[in-house]
């Protein structure tokens, strides 16, 4: 494979590509939430996963590597294929819970690492009705409209959302969580990629969540950053491969949040 340039014009032409992926998989989906007959099965983690999940991600798979054939992907569903410097982080469905009880609180997650680092991602939560995605210098934008995030810089100012929280709850980041809230001027509890679109539009100022991995927020991170937050994993590191928890916020209030949630899992 010869070496990439991430020049303006190419990581267009990848965005255009991971929209399209995004689309097609979109049409698949639709088609299953509307069956009432679906069958859910049970993975070795004892989550679920349906039809639409793999075929979606076939999709997903087969629209990538038509453009980019010497690309690998790192798929929810498929595992990893292909090597080299430029990985698809791919998840079908996020929110597979909420597809299979036909509550629309999931989206396609569909994001692109050259060399480690992340450079576009969308995000496609389409029975929801919005769809975001970035590229790396390129912003953040909802649906064609540019979007940034807030300035809220004070907690008496910040409405914060929580995500999954059950890792949070077992160390010290619970107590931090607790000395927070009574600070804050609201707090709720989106999820999923919600909360982080909020977020990248300026309607929460940050958000905390555990137990999650890198394919349910690569893309979500890149978003949040070219809206100009900040998104790191609980500790304050970058995210990466290893990634298995987030937050990410307006600059401000990541900053107070990340001294504030330090060594959240001692």
């Amino acid at each position: 494979m010869s070496h990439v340039e991430c020049t303006a014009a190419w990581l267009d032409d990848a965005l255009a590509v991971a929209r399209r992926a995004a689309g097609e998989a979109a049409k698949v989906i639709a088609r299953h939430y509307r069956d009432e007959g679906l069958e859910t099965m049970t993975k070795a983690d004892d989550t679920p996963v349906t039809r639409a999940d793999i075929e979606s991600e076939q999709v997903i798979r087969q629209v990538l590597l038509e453009a980019f054939p010497d690309h690998a992907i790192h798929g929810e569903e498929g595992g990893r294929t292909g090597t080299g410097e430029c990985l698809w982080l791919v998840d079908p469905i996020d929110g597979t819970k909420s597809f299979v009880r036909r509550y629309p609180m999931f989206s396609t997650q569909i994001a692109l690492m050259v060399r480690g680092e992340l450079v576009l991602g969308v995000s496609c939560a389409a029975e929801f009705g919005e769809t975001m995605w970035a590229r790396r210098g390129g912003g953040a934008w909802l649906d064609g409209k540019r979007v940034q995030v807030g300035t809220a810089a004070e907690w008496s100012a910040a409405s914060v959302s929580t995500g999954n929280l059950k890792r949070l709850a077992q160390g010290a980041g619970w107590a931090a969580l607790g000395e927070l809230i009574p600070r804050l001027q609201r707090i709720r509890g989106y999820g999923d990629f919600y909360h982080y679109h909020l977020l990248a539009r300026g309607a929460v100022d940050l958000v905390v969540e555990s137990d999650l991995n890198i394919l349910d927020i690569a893309a979500l991170a890149v978003i949040v950053g070219e809206a100009g937050g900040v998104f790191t994993d609980l500790d304050g590191a970058p995210i990466g491969l290893d990634t298995s928890s987030a937050l990410c916020g307006t600059p401000a209030l990541h900053a107070k949040a990340r001294d504030l949630f330090a060594g959240w899992l001692g």
